[in-house]
């Protein structure tokens, strides 16, 4: 009988090597000493005997017996060999009383390296065996700002805590983001109770994904795992038949889809102008005729705060109050405020209204992305948008603003106004567009003025202190905050001259034209312009990334300005609006003097959307999110700059 095993396991180990072979690929195990021998390793530390899951076990440490396993583990010797001998032993002790003894290896970027024990973890592969147990050394190299060196960094900080390393995700942060859907706080040791209770449900769910979609969908187990829990709660797995689970699976397929995709965003530029057909334009006309209004739409607002208190939420509300105004009577408006209260449940505030039949839903902050993605699978009648950017977020769309466009115009007039050649930019968040108007700024101040420099100043740190960094730098050109509130409205905003006697003039105000949006996206749905997304084709997240093309983002000039700032700043704004420049067109260098961008060259929106860097005009640096308060670091999680790049969607004005 194990005669027949060798030959069945020999059979899937040279299938493993043709086709590894026919696709160039290096046929056998991996050896550690080969991928480790140019590396600066900075320690070895022994982790005693641990549980390893079979799945990462990938190599060996030296050549060896290196060529007597395909890549798959199987072997690859004559059924007469002494190999052949030995494997068929180890298969009769697995059957009669189990693989007790340890391996020996080394655990190499969560990867796992045999030094003593080929064999038996070959047969252990065979039979489908989850875990063996090995005694490991973990061999840590010198890590730098890769993907995969960031992906390990949380690794070894959550192995600090939870002692577990079957999890293995692929995006930088998703350690943290398990932690958080866990309820678990990122340095409380997880107690021998919650790491059996944590297996059941993670090896429950990584069963019925692989039955239900794992063969559909490449995405691993670890990543799924993650995406089902942004929707569905961990103890919901437990209180749930598989039936349910494998039902919930399907229902998220679009979500796993997309997150299995290297652009899983998709950034529409510029607004959408479906053409419509002959059968469109009668049916359209008719309806003129008889007098037949369009379909009337109940519309929802959620705000994470109040119109008061959050200069962006007053931009908001002002945008749901020029929609009303437009609208009239085609539509009923809604509006919750203050829905990140901690009085608050926005999973049940978003229920409640897709419950009393709102057709479409806008919550306004990437903080409420998450309770959105839920709402939008459980209700999907409903249209539900989030304002944020670059996020992956299955079938809500998100919408933003390019306003870098606008800074970039702010920092032309800066650049050209300055008579000291010190210029301030305060920042409030690290987030994936902020960092887009930070070098948009700095790149237009450069253009008119090589000699000026740009000072980031960060308000929304634990340390901050605004005034007493501009005290000490003395810039005579400030770009503060880009909202006001009506409780707010002495605090200096937009672009300003400093006086030397500490009088302020204002220059130029980037806006938000978000009553535009909404109007633009109310009345494409009215119209039949807004296309319903079929989930078997979904291959990107609709991002609306407008700028002044599209009036959604504009600026507003002093009156004071020279006319012929006016004129360069109008020059620009025609050539950006006509997308005939760009403000990342040309030669850029980056703090430690990297070259981001040829002289002919530029950056493209993906990297764009991305930025984790800054130009070499600016002094200042980007805080890590721990250096910022609360508030804002819940802002940065879900626009995190290191989430996957994006793609461009063209689409017509």
């Amino acid at each position: 009988m194990v005669v027949r095993e060798y030959r069945l396991a020999q059979r899937r180990g040279l299938s493993q090597y043709e086709s590894d072979i026919a696709k160039g690929v290096y046929p056998y195990l991996q050896v550690l000493e080969e991928l480790t021998q140019n590396l600066d390793i900075v320690s070895e530390v022994p982790l005693g005997i641990v549980d390893i899951p079979i799945a990462q076990i990938v190599g060996t440490n030296g050549h060896g017996r290196s060529t007597s396993f395909a890549r798959n583990f199987m072997p690859l010797l004559r059924e007469d060999s002494e190999f052949a001998d030995k494997w068929s032993n180890l298969c009769i002790a697995h059957l009669e009383e189990g693989i007790r003894d340890p391996i020996k290896c080394y655990e190499f970027m969560n990867r796992f390296y045999v030094i003593e024990g080929n064999k038996r973890v070959s047969v252990l592969k065979y039979y489908g065996a989850i875990e063996i147990q090995g005694e490991v050394t973990r061999i840590v190299p010198r890590l730098d700002d890769s993907k995969a060196s960031k992906v390990y960094k949380d690794f070894l900080r959550f192995y600090k805590i939870a002692r577990i390393n079957y999890v293995n995700f692929s995006e930088p942060g998703s350690y943290d983001l398990l932690l958080e859907y866990l309820d678990k706080p990122k340095k409380e040791d997880w107690n021998t109770e919650f790491q059996k209770r944590f297996r059941s449900v993670y090896y429950r769910f990584v069963n019925l994904y692989r039955k239900s979609a794992g063969k559909k969908i490449a995405l691993s187990e670890s990543d799924a795992f993650l995406e089902y829990l942004k929707i569905y709660s961990f103890d919901s797995i437990n209180e749930s038949t598989d039936k349910q689970i494998a039902a919930a699976i399907q229902t998220i397929e679009s979500n796993l889809n997309l997150a299995a995709q290297e652009t899983p965003v998709g950034l529409h530029m510029q607004p959408e102008d479906k053409k419509k057909n002959l059968v469109e334009k009668l049916a359209s006309g008719i309806g003129e005729v008889l007098g037949v209004p369009e379909k009337h739409l109940n519309v929802a607002f959620v705000y994470g705060k109040t119109p008061e208190t959050s200069g962006w939420t007053y931009g908001h509300e002002l945008g749901r109050l020029q929609l009303e105004e437009v609208m009239g009577e085609d539509i009923s408006v809604t509006k919750v405020e203050d829905a990140l209260n901690q009085s608050a449940d926005p999973d049940e505030i978003l229920s409640s209204l897709a419950e009393a039949g709102n057709d479409v839903v806008f919550t306004t902050t990437p903080e409420l992305i998450t309770q959105t993605i839920r709402a939008a699978v459980k209700y999907p009648k409903t249209k539900f948008l989030n304002c944020s950017v670059n996020m992956a977020a299955g079938k809500i769309r998100t919408y933003y603003g390019r306003m870098y466009e606008a800074k970039f115009l702010t920092g032309l007039i800066a650049g050209v106004m300055t008579k000291s050649n010190r210029i301030a930019y305060i920042a409030d968040y690290a987030i994936s567009g902020m960092m887009a108007g930070v070098n948009a700024f700095a790149r237009g101040v450069q253009l008119v003025n090589p000699e000026a420099k740009v000072k980031l100043i960060w308000s929304s740190l634990v340390t901050s202190d605004v005034e007493g960094e501009l005290a000490a730098y003395d810039p005579d050109v400030v770009s503060h905050q880009d909202f006001i509130t009506p409780i707010s409205m002495e605090r200096h905003y937009g672009l300003y001259f400093r006086s030397e006697n500490g009088e302020t003039r204002e220059l130029a105000m980037p806006l938000w034209n978000w009553g535009l949006f909404y109007e633009r996206i109310i009345k494409s749905i009215q119209s039949g312009a807004w296309y319903e997304d079929n989930s078997e084709e979904v291959t990107h997240s609709i991002n609306y990334w407008w700028g002044l093309s599209s009036g959604v983002i504009d600026i507003v000039l002093s009156g004071d300005l020279p006319e012929g700032v006016r004129q360069l700043v109008s020059f620009y704004k025609k050539a950006i609006e006509r997308r005939s420049y760009s403000p990342f067109d040309g030669c850029i260098k980056d703090q430690s003097g990297k070259v981001r961008s040829e002289a002919d060259g530029y950056i493209s929106t993906a990297h764009i959307v991305t930025m984790d860097w800054l130009i070499d005009n600016i002094e200042g640096e980007i805080p890590s999110t721990e250096q910022f308060r609360e508030g804002a670091q819940n802002l940065m999680k879900n626009m995190d700059l290191t989430k996957g790049e994006s793609e461009e969607v063209e689409e017509l004005e």
